[in-house]
């Protein structure tokens, strides 16, 4: 199994690294990671999608190699992204939707729709059917941001906070299939200089994709774009209601529900992949 090495842009002057696999000539597919990881998050799943797609899956700002930016926020991410495309060629593309990933690529989706060829979405949440009461703290800290508050808020954002992404809630078996060095090299890139504080920026500025959740609406009743879900049933951070809220809003969408956590391709990568493979060659059958 390949693993493409990581190709740096500077973007508007970010430092942007992305990792690339498959012909540029097929359709291009966009993975967009989540909190804590990078484009490390594919690695097992990139060979197989790049068999039919022109496969990128960059870092965001300040995760993995590319470098913090100032006032980070989920819209600015998406205006690099777009400029990165836009160096890449990629005018349309099938876009994956994975926890701030989502964040960030319904920016794209909403601003150019004609662009999205399907949404694959992975753990990803765009209704409040998702948010139960973990998100409690949070959502004071948005309501009123003091020290304190943030502070609650914040509070995942320790080596035990990443570890939990991968593991927290999952079913024993299943969190021993995942390697531990996973979180620790999270955790080590989230140390160095201006990661934190790009993270405790990301957990405010969310609050600005939660007031987006009428605008992605009427993106999703509007243009009804071709929908795959892959969601793992054991996630702590977004409630299974949530996988109703998706299917209501886009009747079509084929929906799989895996025994599986948060971080869904650690635990079922090659089921994943070959639901994906299968998806994008029928949406692009179809076209």
């Amino acid at each position: 199994m390949s693993k493409p090495e990581p190709v740096r842009f500077e973007i508007e002057g970010a430092d942007m690294a992305v990792r690339l696999a498959g012909d540029q000539e097929k359709p291009a597919l966009l993975l967009i990671h989540g909190f804590p990881s990078s484009s490390e998050s594919f690695r097992n799943v990139t060979d197989t999608l790049a068999q039919n797609c022109f496969v990128i899956t960059p870092d965001l700002p300040g995760f993995g190699s590319s470098e913090p930016i100032e006032r980070p926020s989920f819209s600015r991410s998406a205006d690099l992204i777009d400029g990165l495309l836009a160096r890449l060629g990629a005018g349309s593309f099938h876009l994956y939707l994975h926890d701030y990933g989502a964040a960030v690529g319904l920016h794209l989706a909403t601003r150019a729709p004609r662009r999205i060829r399907s949404l694959i979405v992975q753990n990803a949440n765009a209704h409040e059917s998702g948010m139960g009461p973990q998100w409690s703290a949070t959502r004071a800290y948005w309501d009123g941001p003091t020290p304190e508050r943030e502070a609650e808020a914040t509070a995942h954002l320790t080596f035990e906070g990443t570890r939990d992404q991968y593991v927290g809630g999952a079913p024993r078996d299943l969190a021993e299939r995942i390697d531990p060095r996973l979180w620790e090299e999270n955790w080590r890139v989230m140390s160095l200089p201006g990661r934190l504080e790009t993270q405790r920026a990301l957990v405010l500025d969310y609050r600005n994709h939660v007031a987006r959740f009428g605008e992605i609406a009427d993106y999703f009743d509007r243009w009804q774009p071709p929908a795959l879900m892959l969601w793992g049933r054991h996630d702590i951070f977004f409630d299974l209601e949530e996988t109703l809220s998706w299917m209501k809003a886009l009747p079509r969408m084929e929906a799989h529900i895996l025994d599986g956590p948060h971080l869904l391709l650690e635990t079922h990568p090659v089921e994943c992949a070959a639901l994906m493979n299968t998806f994008v060659s029928r949406v692009e059958g179809q076209r």
